[in-house]
């Protein structure tokens, strides 16, 4: 409406110039002539009306084409609109996008400080936990299955193939046994075959039943495999209790062979590759990183998409936290405005252009 307006009005002054140029010509070439002034007010009218018109042509030419007619130079922006943007990229990047300006900038709005107050307001926390989740199951689900399954086979499986596992392997069980650690695996293995023997009281007497001579009286035959069973309870017990029972240090004995022969013994390295060359040529590790990929995406995104998951409450706890200490710490605060004029400053640097 305002343009209407201002074009109507512009217009009205180009008719009215039109025709005070008329009427002073007019005048001027009757019988009778025309004062001097007539002249001067020809000419003002004149000017006006020829000023009106170039204007009126030269801001049509610039984009389209005055009344439709080919005439040359006209319709400057859609025929240069390539022209025209690449300078207007110019323009801007080198009066605006520049490092120091967009510094100055970034200084002066204070980004860390207006987001931890932002951060701090109720529920602000949630939907800056929410947008981050979304964003990043946004991402997640963007992913090519097949890149992402190619990552996990070079980076992960091929990885793991490279180094010989028998070496590290021991130099780990090595540390658990120097640090007391491995003695809970020894405490669950004699609990574990305690437990055992409880329940095998009568594959046992049946085991000893079975390898006695046949004209054995069967009285006598289930009290030797009850005494057997006796005795083995007997002696399970005593190592669960004796700390250095000699099967305990027999136990630790063998485990330390194996801590050793795990890093020089070349037949045992040797089978601990074979091990590991079939684990990783089986179907299972051939279809891993498939597996592998499809339950990462899918928990991620779940995660990310529910907020009530750990994910998302982590992320809303962790987005209170840095706005809490922002606003608290100013030595932090300074910090981040740092880091934030530094990601400005890096980003101008390589995509202003773009």
């Amino acid at each position: 409406a305002d343009l209407r307006r201002w074009k109507a009005i512009a217009l009205s002054f180009l008719i009215g110039a039109a025709v005070i140029f008329l009427g002073c010509s007019w005048w001027q070439t009757s019988e009778s002539g025309a004062p001097v002034w007539v002249g001067y007010v020809r000419a003002a009218a004149e000017a006006g009306m020829v000023g009106g018109l170039a204007d009126w042509f030269a801001v049509t030419a610039l984009f389209r084409r005055p009344m439709g007619l080919p005439i040359p130079h006209t319709a400057l922006i859609p025929n240069n609109k390539d022209r025209v943007g690449d300078a207007l990229k110019d323009f801007v990047e080198e009066n605006f996008l520049t490092a120091d300006a967009l510094s100055a900038k970034v200084r002066e709005a204070e980004l860390p400080l207006w987001l931890a107050r932002q951060s701090v307001e109720p529920g602000k926390a949630e939907e800056i936990s929410a947008w981050i989740g979304q964003r990043a199951a946004s991402v997640v689900a963007d992913l090519d299955p097949e890149e992402a399954e190619h990552f996990i086979r070079t980076q992960v499986m091929d990885r793991l193939a490279e180094p010989e596992w028998g070496p590290p392997l021991g130099r780990l069980l090595e540390g658990y046994i120097a640090d007391g650690k491995a003695r809970p695996l020894e405490d669950d293995l004699i609990e574990w075959a305690h437990g055992k023997i409880l329940s095998m009281e009568s594959t046992v007497v049946t085991a000893i039943d079975e390898r006695m001579p046949g004209w054995a009286p069967r009285f006598a035959r289930e009290m030797v495999g009850e005494k057997v069973y006796t005795e083995l309870v007997e002696f399970a017990d005593e190592v669960r209790r004796n700390g250095n029972h000699e099967a305990r240090l027999a136990i630790r004995r063998n485990l330390s062979k194996l801590a050793s022969d795990l890093q020089w013994d070349e037949d045992m390295r040797g089978r601990i590759e074979g091990i590991k060359q079939e684990m990783l040529a089986s179907d299972q590790a051939q279809q891993a990183p498939t597996a592998m990929w499809r339950t990462v995406s899918t928990t991620l995104i779940d995660q990310l998409n529910d907020p009530e998951s750990f994910l998302r409450q982590k992320i809303t706890a962790k987005v209170k936290e840095l706005a809490h200490r922002l606003l608290e710490d100013s030595e932090f605060l300074a910090q981040a405005n740092a880091l934030v004029d530094k990601a400005a400053r890096y980003a101008v640097e390589k995509f202003a252009p773009e």
